[in-house]
């Protein structure tokens, strides 16, 4: 008999979304007009499914109806990332204001200018499959593992599901559409993980198009 598996934590969406903020200082530095560097990648992200916002809107609510510091969720929030509100405001305060911009955006989820990913925390949220691949294949205790960039594929393939195959797949042909420099291509995989050169001879580009065809599902 299969164990049920554990409930999602109560405040799964907001933590992703504090997280956004931690990998752009650890502050609130939104304003009620605009918002700051870590929401503005939320909502890029957010862009490509508003039902992302409309629960962290629910959790935002959920938090301010039970109070940040009460007991109830003392649990929940301390595994939230911290990040500081301005000198004068308080934490509140500033996920009133999140969810503001969050409402706002939810009556027109095209008002968010397009733009490729601007932080670690967004590559790895625009493009999951294709992080797994890189970070738990080629990262920087690669050579403790495999003994060459081949088997590591090799196992990638012999281990992955054929769904996640297909989507690290596609997400490699947008990436490799979306990133036309040879730098921001270098900066968005490592972002992603990849802690390793191309095989010599091969440029980045040609390494990750090798690796595209090479796990493609049947």
């Amino acid at each position: 008999m299969s164990q049920a598996l554990p409930p999602e934590p109560r405040f799964y969406e907001l933590s992703d979304l504090l997280a956004a903020y931690a990998n752009t200082g650890f502050t609130f530095s939104d304003t009620a007009e605009t918002p700051g560097p870590g929401l503005a990648s939320y909502l890029r992200i957010a862009a490509r499914d508003p039902a992302r916002a409309e629960t962290a809107v629910h959790q935002i609510d959920d938090l301010l109806s039970v109070g940040l510091f009460s007991e109830e969720i003392a649990d929940d929030v301390e595994d939230l990332p911290h990040i500081r509100p301005p000198m004068g405001t308080s934490v509140e305060d500033c996920l009133r204001i999140v969810r503001e911009h969050l409402y706002r955006f939810l009556q027109d989820p095209s008002r968010v200018p397009r733009a490729n990913p601007q932080n670690r925390w967004e590559w790895n949220e625009r493009f999951p499959a294709l992080s797994q691949l890189l970070g738990a294949y080629f990262h920087q205790d690669f050579e403790y593992f495999y003994e060459s960039r081949d088997e590591a594929l090799d196992e990638y393939v012999s281990e992955a599901l054929p769904e996640d195959r297909a989507q690290a797949q596609q997400e490699l042909g947008e990436l490799l559409t979306m990133v036309s420099s040879e730098q921001e291509l270098d900066t968005a995989a490592t972002a992603l993980g990849l802690d390793l050169l191309p095989p010599e001879g091969m440029s980045l580009r040609q390494w990750l198009e090798l690796i595209r065809h090479r796990i493609a599902t049947p």
